[in-house]
């Protein structure tokens, strides 16, 4: 059976309160097999490890997101630094980052969390899950005096340009996040995955949100992941298998480490 690992999904939202039992179960019917989690903030930690810690095949990650930077961010943060040196075993730190188009007022506050939360990943050995929107100059501004380091992670959700995949296929230990937006009629994504290599690709859902055709406008899942990796089957030109392959292959790569096994 073709398998596939969502780097990316948070089964844990309200918007599946109806039915998050059975979300996973249609996730491990459909062939994927892991399902990674990264929190939102310091409201969303206990949720998303009461869902983990009763599958053994979700695993937690822990984050501030960026568009939860305000006003209290510094107390904030530390509740969920305080999660993060706590006996609970995380497997990234995310979901992090930049998001700069909706409001613009925190800047310089995002890029002190997004370093702090670097600082973490390097600490503890973690891949790093970078969220960024209408933010590259500022992301990257923060990441360089990390280039060189042992920081790894993922570039969550990448959307960019073939300029923006240039810039950050610099970062050689990190992976590019490919979600349902690839299978969108009006979506450049495609052209620009041209530019990246398939062993620098992972997959991700995203869910609840940006489910792929044909369910697009609906509530994303874990199992929907195999239409993005039918997309991708189209775009590199190769068997489904190998895609399975493959990303399983680059996403075990990022979240393994010496203490992590799969």
């Amino acid at each position: 059976m073709i398998s596939f690992i969502d780097t990316h999904t948070h089964l844990f939202a309200e918007e599946f309160d109806e039915d998050r039992e059975l979300a996973v179960v249609r996730a491990v019917e459909a062939g994927v097999t892991r399902l990674f989690m990264p929190n939102i903030d310091d409201t969303t930690v206990e949720l998303m490890l009461d869902l983990c810690n009763r599958h053994e095949n979700c695993y937690p990650m822990i984050g501030f997101h960026p568009t939860s930077v305000d006003s209290g961010w510094s107390s904030r943060l530390a509740k969920v630094e305080k999660w993060l040196h706590s006996s609970q075993q995380f497997y990234g730190i995310g979901e992090v980052g930049m998001d700069l188009y909706w409001d613009k007022t925190y800047r310089i506050e995002q890029m002190k969390v997004l370093d702090r939360q670097v600082e973490w990943a390097l600490e503890y050995a973690l891949p790093l899950i970078i969220h960024c929107r209408e933010a590259y100059p500022e992301l990257l501004e923060v990441l360089a005096p990390y280039k060189n380091t042992a920081l790894k992670g993922i570039f969550h959700s990448f959307t960019g340009t073939e300029h923006d995949a240039l810039r950050l296929m610099e970062y050689s230990r990190f992976k590019f996040g490919v979600n349902g937006v690839v299978t969108f009629k009006k979506s450049t994504l495609p052209e620009v995955l041209k530019q990246i290599p398939l062993d620098r690709i992972v997959l991700e859902t995203d869910s609840p949100y940006l489910a792929p055709v044909p369910y697009r406008g609906k509530r994303n899942e874990s199992a929907y992941l195999v239409k993005t990796a039918e997309k991708l089957s189209e775009v590199y030109q190769v068997t489904l298998d190998e895609i399975s392959r493959k990303t399983t292959q680059n996403a075990l790569q990022i979240f393994g480490n010496k203490e992590i096994s799969f």
